[in-house]
C-alpha cells in the first residue's frame, strides 16, 4: 500500500502476517481493512517471526535464531559434544562418489560407502540453510556440503554435524541491521582458481551489504 511518499508493506507466510511501513496511520488503515475481511490478532511490536528473534536498540535492529539453533543442537544429539572452533575441519577433502571411484582405481584405495538413509543428511542441510539468515559464517561450508545431497557419504554427515557443534559454541550469535548507515548497496566477490577437487572449477564467494549491514 502506497500513498504519496508513505508506504506500508505486508508480508504473508501461511497464517502469519508481518506489517511494516513509515507511517503509523497508514499501517492502522491496513489493519482495519484486513480485520474486515479476516479474523486477525494483533501481537504488537515484532519480537519473534518464523524462527527469527528480533530486538531493537539505539544502534539498530538485532536479529538472531537462538531458539532455532538450540532446537537443532538438541535434535541432532550433539548437546553433550565438545563445541567445534571452526565450521569445517582444516584441509578437509569432501568428494563425490564419482571422484572416489576414479581415485580408488588409480591408487587401489578403499572406496567410502554411501549413507544408508540419505534423508538424514538432506534434512540436516535443509535446516542449516535456514540458519544462514543470521549466520553468514557458515554459508560457505553449507553451500559446499549441499553439492552432495543426492549421494551423501558418512564423511559428509560428520562434516554437517561439525557445523552444529560449531553453532553450539555461540548459539545466540546476532546480526545487526545498523540504523545509522546509509541506504546504499555494496557487493564484494572473490574466487579461488581450480580449487574444487571434483570438477577443477574455481570456488567463488560473495557478500552484499546494505550500508554497513550484511544482508547476503
Amino acid at each position: 500500500m502506497k500513498k504519496d511518499d508513505k508506504i506500508v508493506v505486508l508480508l504473508i507466510y501461511v497464517d502469519d502476517l508481518l506489517i511494516t511501513g513509515n507511517d503509523n496511520c497508514l499501517i492502522d488503515d491496513l489493519k482495519n481493512l484486513m480485520n474486515k475481511k479476516f479474523k486477525m490478532k494483533d501481537l504488537g511490536e515484532l519480537k519473534y517471526f518464523l524462527g527469527l528473534e528480533v530486538m531493537r536498540s539505539k544502534e539498530g535492529i538485532l536479529i538472531n535464531q537462538r531458539k532455532y539453533a538450540l532446537e537443532l543442537i538438541e535434535e541432532t544429539g550433539v548437546s553433550g559434544s565438545k563445541p567445534a572452533k571452526t565450521p569445517l575441519e582444516q584441509n578437509a577433502r569432501l568428494t563425490t562418489t564419482e571422484y572416489d571411484e576414479l581415485s580408488t582405481k588409480e591408487s587401489n584405495g578403499v572406496d567410502e560407502k554411501l549413507l544408508v538413509d540419505k534423508s538424514v543428511f538432506q534434512r540436516l542441510i535443509g535446516r542449516l540453510i535456514y540458519l544462514t539468515h543470521t549466520r553468514p559464517d557458515i554459508c560457505f561450508v553449507i553451500h559446499h556440503l549441499s553439492q552432495f545431497m543426492q549421494q551423501p557419504k558418512e564423511s559428509h554427515l560428520q562434516s554437517s554435524l561439525r557445523i552444529v557443534r560449531y553453532i553450539k559454541r555461540n548459539h545466540g550469535q546476532e546480526i545487526l541491521m545498523d540504523s545509522s548507515s546509509r541506504c546504499e548497496l555494496k557487493a564484494f566477490c572473490d574466487s579461488d582458481w581450480a580449487a574444487c577437487l571434483n570438477s577443477r572449477k574455481f570456488v567463488s564467494g560473495f557478500c552484499i551489504k546494505l550500508g554497513s549491514s550484511l544482508i547476503s
